[in-house]
């Protein structure tokens, strides 16, 4: 007992060093993990998958509206943290838009700015309004670090707590895995409730991020209707990793007053 709480102790200053506050929603949150390191981890995994998965050249007109949007979104992203004295949220990003013609409706951003949108998402998009919603809401949850988050749980429940290199080299397999879940590629129900708050989140900044950036927040709901529309059996919102289409639109009309005051088109 004595040397359990001996290590408690010791563990204590890591602890309130990892806790920080997520920028506009203000929640705590306990990310283990040096950011740095995630951040290689990053570079690392986009490389990887670039490598597989050929973008589309830069003369796309595809690829030039995603890059456009995306610039807007980062640069008021940055803005907005700049003045929230937050600005270490993206410190060390390099942005980088990519688009790959793959007909998973999908897209993604890793720690660093990398981002990813596949051509399956942009029909449901529509214009682009609706492609900063889906990149607005990527961005947000790099900027909010939940791969951090979520890893960090991960390593505490899966690895035993192994430091982040420790697991590397220990477990790599496991390691690489838990990146991936990280991300949304896999889901353990123990991290649902997690991930459920993460997207709803997301959901809040990217509205911010948007409105920042001169697009209307209030054509979000419109595309969660449109991919609700798109069917398909889905599992209770009890066992998914995202809000259920009618929960996400009824907290994005919820926040929408406080998101238009961001709004000056």
């Amino acid at each position: 007992m004595i040397m359990m709480r001996r290590t408690f102790l010791m563990a204590m200053p890591l602890l309130v060093m990892a806790c920080a506050k997520v920028p506009i929603t203000g929640r705590s949150q306990l990310n283990l993990l040096p950011e740095s390191e995630m951040m290689a981890m990053s570079l690392s995994s986009y490389q990887d998958f670039l490598s597989q998965n050929a973008p589309l050249p830069a003369s796309d007109p595809k690829v030039a509206r995603v890059r456009a949007v995306g610039e807007k979104l980062a640069k008021a992203a940055t803005t907005y943290l700049d003045q929230a004295g937050a600005g270490d949220r993206v410190s060390g990003f390099q942005w980088d838009f990519n688009v790959v013609d793959e007909q998973t409706v999908n897209a993604w951003c890793m720690p660093g700015g990398k981002v990813v949108v596949y051509t399956g998402i942009l029909p449901l998009t529509q214009d682009d309004p609706g492609l900063a919603v889906v990149m607005g809401h990527e961005i947000a949850h790099a900027i909010a670090r939940h791969g951090n988050e979520r890893m960090s749980q991960g390593l505490m429940v899966q690895a035993g707590g192994l430091a982040l290199d420790v697991a590397l080299s220990q477990k790599p397999d496991l390691t690489h895995d838990l990146f991936l879940q990280s991300y949304g590629i896999g889901s353990q129900l123990g991290m649902l409730a997690y991930s459920r708050k993460h997207e709803s989140e997301a959901d809040k900044m990217g509205l911010v991020f948007m409105a920042m950036a001169g697009y209307d927040p209030r054509t979000a709901p419109s595309f969660w209707e449109r991919m609700a529309a798109q069917g398909g059996a889905k599992p209770p919102e009890l066992l998914s990793t995202h809000p259920s289409d009618e929960t996400r639109i009824r907290d994005l009309e919820a926040y929408m007053p406080e998101a238009l005051k961001y709004y000056k088109p």
